[in-house]
């Protein structure tokens, strides 16, 4: 039997039948096999629990984090959730399906490469990826809107109770920094969170102004601070590995049918760090590395 395998895949986005037909043909290589959902399943609790219940099914463990998709509320929306009372919606249904999230203990990876604490992050973004030449969210945003570049968060990701996005991300921030402190200092961790935790990986975006989006700077050097062999994330759709001091960073989205069918998986190799591979496949067949 294949040794199992720590895997993450990213921004599924169930709602396009072409995905939704990868993720029903995903398969684990060993039964043993863990898999990390870095967010953007699908916009709507019903698709999200459909797509993690079917992966559920088949992996030892999943872990999900939230992306800024599923944390949308459309104006038909029949549930009418918003912010906090979403979210709140969206763990309550992965405890259901006994997939973990942010809100549970951070469990501990024991096979090859092991013993390492995967621990899922749920960050939002502050605005301070600030595009070249500003220095303020304001004049930030500002630019990104003369450029004609605005997230649809703008309109569909609703902070309530807070007053803004930014408190919401505040918030956030302050819960993971104080979990992360708590962890096991004698262990390595694997950090996952739907946005980027450095600048770096939104270098490379057509619309740089776009970054405002992406993520925070108060999180630059937590795979520092918090011991990380491996960093996962998603969002970019720019699916590949890049490295800082000496951390791996691996981008796994699937991303959009117009954006291609390649997804990034990541295994724990004997040093704990992370492998790049494909982890979809056709139809009845298994994820597996390269």
């Amino acid at each position: 039997m294949d040794q199992p395998r720590l895997l993450a895949v990213s921004d599924l986005h169930v709602r396009y039948p072409e995905n939704r037909a990868i993720v029903d043909g995903l398969r684990p290589a060993s039964d043993a096999d863990w898999l990390i959902v870095a967010g953007d399943v699908a916009e709507g609790v019903e698709d999200v629990a459909w797509a993690l219940g079917v992966l559920r099914e088949r992996f030892a463990t999943v872990i999900w984090v939230p992306g800024n998709h599923e944390l949308w509320t459309r104006p038909k929306d029949p549930t009418g959730l918003r912010g906090v009372a979403l979210y709140d919606a969206l763990v309550a249904a992965c405890r259901g399906l006994g997939v973990l999230t942010p809100e549970d203990p951070f469990p501990v990876w024991d096979g090859p490469g092991g013993p390492a604490t995967v621990a899922p992050l749920f960050t939002l973004y502050d605005y301070s990826f600030l595009p070249d030449g500003t220095t303020t969210s304001e004049e930030g945003l500002a630019v990104a809107q003369q450029a004609g570049v605005v997230c649809t968060d703008e309109h569909l990701l609703h902070p309530d109770p807070y007053p803004d996005r930014a408190a919401w991300s505040r918030a956030r921030l302050d819960e993971s920094e104080r979990r992360l402190a708590a962890t096991d200092p004698d262990l390595p961790t694997v950090l996952v969170n739907h946005w980027p935790l450095t600048r770096l990986p939104t270098r490379v975006l057509r619309h740089p102004e776009f970054a405002l989006w992406c993520g925070s700077s108060r999180t630059a050097d937590w795979h520092v601070r918090f011991r990380a062999v491996a960093v996962v994330y998603g969002h970019l759709h720019i699916p590949r590995v890049t490295w800082e001091d000496d951390v791996r960073f691996v981008e796994a989205s699937l991303g959009y049918p117009r954006d291609g069918k390649r997804v990034t998986s990541v295994s724990a190799s004997s040093r704990a760090t992370c492998c790049s591979g494909r982890c979809c496949r056709s139809r009845g067949q298994r994820a597996r590395d390269p």
